[in-house]
This record gives C-alpha cells, sequence and structure tokens, in this order.
C-alpha cells in the first residue's frame, strides 16, 4: 500500500531528478539513420559550415580592425561595423545553422529595444547551440569567461559583440562584471543589449535552476527570453554527466532536421522593492519564465552538486534543504559530531523564542552572520515565499544530520520536532516533514496525508508513517528528487497577445 501511495505522490508532484544529467538512448532506427547520414551528409554539412564559420571570423576581424580593446571596452560600436557588418555576419551564422539541419525556427513574441529592455535573460540554458537564439537576435553583447577570448574562430565573433568578460581568477570579478553591466545599462551611449543566461551552466531543461542576482543589480526593466527544443530525440542538452559536446554535435548534424523555439516574454520592469533586492527580482523574472515554460524550478545551482554526492555517499536524503544546510556547514567548518549538542541548545533557544522567523531572526536565532549560504538555505525553507520560515524545520534538518543513530530513528526524532500532542501532526506539518524527507511538493504530500488518514482525523502518527519512508529513505538518498515549486500565474502584470512567427528556410 505505502508504495503505491508513494508512487502516486511522485506522479503528482512530477518528480524532477538531477538536472544535470541528461541520458541519451537510441533506438535501432536512430543508430542506422546516424550511420547512413554520417557517410553520406554529415562530411558535406560540416564542410559547408566549417567555410562559413571560417567566414563569418574573417569578416569579425575585418570589423575588429583598428578599433583597440579600449574603445571596445568605453564606447559602443557604431557606423558600418554595427550597422551593415555585424547583421552580415549573422546573417552568414543563420545560414549556416541552416546548411546544419536548422531548417524550422519558431519565433513567438517581439524583441523589444534597448531602451526598453537593456538586458536580456535567456533561459533554459541547455545546450552548445544556444548560440542559435543569440544570433536570432542580432548578436548583443553577452556575458562570458575571459578564456573564450583566446577560442579558435569564436573569440573574434564573441569580440565583436562587445563582451563583458568575467575573470575568474580575480577576486573582484563578480563586483566588475556587476559594475559594468549597471553602467551600460543606465548609460546614455547606444549600447547594445546585453545578454545574459542567469542559470549560469547548462541543465536538461527539465526545471529551472536559481538564477545568479547578476542580471538583476542594476535593477533596469529586462526581457525574459524562453528556448525550446521541441525535437523528438534530444541531441542538443549538454549537461555535467552526459554524452559529451562533440558527440552531441555528430548525432544533431546526423538528423534530416532540428526544431528551436524563441518566445519573448513581455519586458519585466521591476518594482522598487525589487530594485533594491536583487534576489528577489531574480526569483520572480524566474516565477515568470517557469510559469511560460510550463516546467518546475529549483533553488539548486551548479555549485550544490558536489554537496549532492556528499549527501548521496553518506545516505542523507538529498533534498533542497538538506542540501543547502550540508553545503552550509561545510562552508563554515562546522562538524557533523557536535550537532546533537546544537540541536538540545536551539531546542531551549526555541521554548522563548516565536518559531516563525524572518531572515534577520533566523540570523540572530542562529547567532551567525548572514550569508549568501544562509540565505539560501533560509530561501529553499520558505516554502510560500513570505519572507519567513518556521525554524522546526532548520532544526529537522539537523537531526536528520546527526550520524550517531539510525536514518529511521533521525527520520522519528525530526517528526516530533513537528507534533503538537499525542505524537501526532496535522496535515501542514506533514507538509513541511515530507518536503523535508522525500522532496514532495505540498500537492504530492496532501495526497499522502489523505491515503494515511482514510478515517479523516486530520492527524497522523510515526507509525503510520514510518514504513512509507522505510521503504523510500534508500531512494530517495541514491535519487535525488529535486526542490520543485509550480510557479505561480503571475498577477502583477497582464500578457501582451503574443505575435507568432515561423521560419522556414
Amino acid at each position: 500500500m505505502t508504495t503505491n501511495i508513494f508512487e502516486e505522490a511522485t506522479a503528482i508532484s512530477a518528480e524532477i531528478l538531477n538536472p544535470f544529467i541528461h541520458k541519451l538512448e537510441l533506438t535501432t532506427y536512430d543508430k542506422i539513420k546516424v550511420v547512413v547520414m554520417t557517410v553520406t551528409v554529415l562530411p558535406i554539412r560540416l564542410l559547408l559550415m566549417l567555410i562559413l564559420l571560417s567566414s563569418a571570423w574573417f569578416l569579425a576581424v575585418v570589423g575588429l580592425f583598428g578599433i583597440s580593446k579600449e574603445d571596445m571596452k568605453s564606447k559602443p560600436m557604431s557606423g558600418w561595423r554595427r550597422y551593415y557588418l555585424k547583421p552580415f555576419i549573422c546573417s552568414v551564422l543563420r545560414l549556416m545553422f541552416l546548411l546544419g539541419g536548422w531548417h524550422w525556427i519558431t519565433i513567438k513574441g517581439k524583441q523589444a529595444s534597448a531602451k526598453e529592455a537593456p538586458i536580456i535573460t535567456l533561459a533554459p540554458h541547455s545546450s552548445v547551440f544556444d548560440v542559435l537564439p543569440v544570433i536570432l537576435l542580432g548578436g548583443p553583447s553577452v556575458v562570458a569567461k575571459a578564456e573564450t577570448e583566446q577560442t579558435p574562430f569564436f573569440g573574434k565573433l564573441i569580440n565583436y559583440t562587445q563582451p563583458v568578460y568575467v575573470r575568474r581568477n580575480d577576486p573582484m570579478s563578480r563586483q566588475n562584471t556587476i559594475k559594468e553591466i549597471r553602467k551600460r545599462a543606465e548609460s546614455d551611449d547606444d549600447w547594445e543589449q546585453i545578454v545574459i543566461f542567469p542559470e549560469g551552466t547548462c541543465t536538461n531543461r527539465q526545471c529551472l535552476i536559481s538564477f545568479k542576482p547578476g542580471a538583476f543589480y542594476p535593477g533596469v526593466p529586462v526581457q525574459p527570453v524562453c528556448i525550446r527544443y521541441p525535437n523528438k530525440l534530444d541531441t542538443m542538452t549538454w549537461t555535467w554527466e552526459g554524452p559529451g559536446a562533440l558527440k552531441l554535435l555528430w548525432l544533431t548534424l546526423c538528423q534530416f532536421r532540428s526544431y528551436c523555439e524563441i518566445e519573448y516574454l513581455p519586458v519585466y520592469k521591476p518594482n522598487e522593492i525589487e530594485k533594491r533586492n536583487p534576489r528577489l527580482f531574480a526569483q520572480n523574472v524566474k516565477l515568470c519564465m517557469a510559469q511560460a515554460l510550463g516546467v518546475p524550478v529549483s533553488y539548486y545551482t551548479f555549485d550544490d552538486l558536489k554537496f549532492i554526492k556528499w549527501n548521496g555517499d553518506n545516505k542523507i536524503p538529498q533534498t533542497p534543504a538538506l542540501v543547502k544546510l550540508v553545503k552550509y556547514r561545510h562552508q563554515h567548518g562546522l562538524k557533523f559530531t557536535d550537532i546533537g549538542i546544537e540541536v538540545k541548545k536551539l531546542q531551549l533557544k526555541l521554548k522563548d523564542e516565536n518559531r516563525i522567523c524572518t531572515l534577520q531572526e533566523f540570523s540572530h536565532f542562529l547567532e551567525s552572520s548572514s550569508s549568501d549560504t544562509l540565505r539560501d538555505i533560509f530561501d529553499v525553507m520558505d516554502q510560500a515565499n513570505e519572507g519567513k520560515i518556521d525554524v522546526r524545520i532548520y532544526i529537522a534538518c539537523l537531526l536528520m544530520l546527526d550520524f550517531n543513530t539510525s536514518i529511521l530513528e533521525r527520520a522519528d526524532q525530526a517528526f516530533k520536532m513537528f507534533c503538537s500532542r499525542d505524537d501526532l501532526i496535522d496535515l501542514q506539518s506533514f507538509c513541511s516533514f515530507a518536503w523535508l524527507m522525500l522532496g514532495l511538493t505540498k500537492t504530492a504530500a496532501t495526497s499522502v496525508f489523505h491515503k494515511l488518514d482514510p478515517e479523516h482525523k486530520g492527524t497522523v502518527s510515526f507509525n503510520v508513517c514510518s514504513l512509507l519512508f522505510q521503504k523510500n529513505l534508500n531512494y530517495i538518498c541514491l535519487n535525488p528528487i529535486f526542490n520543485i515549486k509550480y510557479p505561480p500565474t503571475p498577477k502583477r502584470r497582464k500578457t501582451n497577445q503574443i505575435n507568432v512567427q515561423t521560419i522556414r528556410y
């Protein structure tokens, strides 16, 4: 019975596995097609694409001749370089993709001007082929790693967009990048739009991971742009674990045709609160994009990967709050052997303080200075996006990291944190507990609760829940279910009617 309940719950919650993993399985037909295309069409496509890429590179070299790096940084490009040569380079690159099999590109909506939206946010970022949407945007400025400047062919093409380079070996790189973005966004000069992939890394497009706040620090309007690759065989997705870039390029060029959809959403104008809080601004833009894409959102970032693995290796549920807490403890050098003492101390304090607290109160409760990781923990636990959390969830997380007891005993202790009387918990507390332990959304946890409470008493005991958790904790430790929220329909602005344009070559 409990297994069926769990299967139903995960079906309702549209369980999301690790978004940094992409599994590509070829059918017999796919394999035959790849073999035939490899010896017939692929060599011709590669030759023609290389010729066009070389031509675009040569044109970029011509366009950059006579311009110093200082000039490229200090003022926007103008004259024939911008209004004639740049569109021509984009046309050459579009033709390159056409010859590579990109015959059908669907464009929804309309691109805003640089004055309306100085910044464009593209998501989800999932592929090396995401350069195609940038080309279709007209080759605006990009934010890129400084190392890409030396990349053969692509280095000159990227330089031609007057990019904002991120130098990771520079401790001031983040501040300098934000300063440069803000300078261009607020400048009266005719700078082109800046394109940013706010996720900062590639995922499998099953959800939107945390947006980095860099694009949102200037507090200027942004235009969200959604990317889709509605192909039957997904040879586009390039993630941390899965097929490599060269294999994906080979398989993609062996397809008869490839599809891409680009959707321009209405310009998002931040309110005064969002201007003062870039993280909130980023979160709200992410919710709007997730709503348009029809996918859940996750609080994970690429930096969380090693902590996800650490949780799995140590048989700890790989749920968002626990992963973020492990990350916090590692970064602050906190030992896992002292958790029992920490829990007792916090439980004593909990009697005297209100268990519902803001970020500042939470930081004071832990006697810790505020940090990005602590805020990440707070944001993850703030499931209702109200700016407040229940401290019991944090203490329950700590209990799950106490290695002196078995995982089921830890679950029992965490369960008791939510008990109001007679070792029973109500629906609201059960939803928090099931989310912490199994990564279930509120909808999925509610469904499980009603199955476990057939007499509709409104409460359940740990004995009733234990079999469910015992059967599935091992699963959840080895196969991460990510923190997913289904974004509400945005109420703060009306969506304009979207124009749809299909480009058929």
